[in-house]
């Protein structure tokens, strides 16, 4: 059945190069089972410095970007099981497109089982960099530092994040939400599935049941067999 998630956070500087290698199952990250659930990665936009590597390119923002600074914006998206991988493929690249645009991005689809269920999630990690590129050549050292608008090729890219009031960036944020449902929708609809997402909060929906929480492998593991089934059955009511 089809589920809705979507959720955005920023990422530290000195924190992006290990995330890149976490969902790209690479490193340290891909010498144990999770490296099973890698489906696809793929990545855009990178500098011609960055050789095509995201790596490379997340090892130069957490080097040279801003003390304090975000070196990668993360968006984290549930895809719908009904499609192929193929057809996730296709929504993701048309959210990337529409939501990201010019920005150096890395993505990957993973498809781990359910802890509880035993079911294939498959969802996506999409790293972003806030940094727009432009016609200026500039090197790593350069690339980050603070945009300089009386004389751009003086100072770094422009960084389109800060400096935006809570109600802009919440408006922002049901947009993009919304552009995720609908993208999904179409997509569910062109392949003649039946299910469909809502990107809208329960209380929006009309629907007085709390969300589900996220309960870890470690949290499932200690519920007893009745607390799963009672969880289970909780689950599908709400379906």
């Amino acid at each position: 059945m089809a589920s809705y998630h979507l959720s955005i956070k920023s990422g530290k500087k000195g924190s992006a190069v290990n995330h890149s290698q976490y969902i790209a199952r690479e490193g340290k990250h891909g010498k144990d089972d999770k490296q099973s659930d890698l489906i696809a990665t793929w990545h855009g936009n990178l500098p011609a410095w960055a050789n095509e590597k995201p790596t490379e390119f997340w090892r130069m923002a957490d080097k040279f970007e801003r003390v304090n600074g975000a070196a990668y914006r993360e968006y984290e998206l549930a895809l719908p099981s009904e499609l192929s991988l193929e057809q996730q493929k296709e929504i993701l690249n048309e959210f990337v497109q529409s939501e990201i645009g010019t920005k150096p991005y890395q993505l990957a689809i993973h498809s781990p089982i359910a802890a509880l269920g035993g079911i294939y999630q498959p969802h996506t990690h999409i790293m972003v960099s806030d940094r727009i590129p432009d016609e200026i050549e500039r090197l790593p050292e350069k690339h980050f530092i603070r945009y300089n608008s009386s004389a751009p090729a003086k100072g770094g890219c422009r960084k389109d994040s800060g400096g935006k009031e809570r109600g802009v960036l919440r408006e922002a944020l049901l947009a993009t939400r919304a552009k995720w449902a609908n993208i999904q929708n179409g997509a569910l609809e062109q392949n003649e599935h039946e299910a469909r997402v809502d990107h809208r909060s329960n209380k929006a929906r009309g629907i007085e049941t709390q969300p589900e929480r996220h309960l870890g492998r470690l949290g499932i593991k200690k519920m007893s067999t009745e607390e799963k089934a009672s969880y289970k059955d909780n689950r599908l009511k709400a379906e």
